[in-house]
């Protein structure tokens, strides 16, 4: 799977957040659950200070039993949050990888490949960035 290094600058993700991991049994539900709060119509207008319409399925705090996973927005300013988590993406070097297709069936697929991947990873943020319902590009955090 082709992917380029990129720098980015720090972002601000305003959501909700739950642990999971990837030998959860229940992972799947745990991540589409987020996803469901995240676009009900009474959750999506908690998120102000939008910088842009892209959803953010952001990965971190990883440990040895899983990761926080975090469905958001990025915000210019968190301070309106509400109870919401807020979770920041630092700034650093990412591999970026571009699918195309279906968002649920493509991202599962890319995932598969990019733990395949050779990458010296730092695990600080690796994130999903849902530019329409057929384009995402995914960020895996290296060093």
């Amino acid at each position: 799977m082709n992917y380029e290094i990129v720098e980015l600058k720090e972002k601000t993700i305003v959501g909700f957040a739950a642990r999971t991991g990837n030998e959860d049994p229940q992972m799947g539900a745990i991540i589409g659950d987020l996803w469901k709060k995240l676009y009900t119509p009474e959750n999506t207008e908690k998120i102000h200070s939008r910088v842009n319409t892209y959803a953010i399925g952001l990965y971190s705090d990883y440990d040895d039993a899983g990761y926080q996973v975090t469905a958001g927005f990025e915000v210019s300013d968190a301070g309106n949050a509400d109870g919401l988590a807020v979770k920041t993406i630092p700034a650093g070097k990412y591999a970026k990888f571009s699918v195309h297709g279906d968002m649920v069936e493509a991202v599962a697929n890319s995932w598969k490949e990019i733990w395949e991947t050779p990458l010296e990873r730092t695990y600080t943020g690796d994130f999903e960035e849902y530019l329409s319902n057929e384009d995402i590009d995914i960020y895996i955090a290296i060093k």
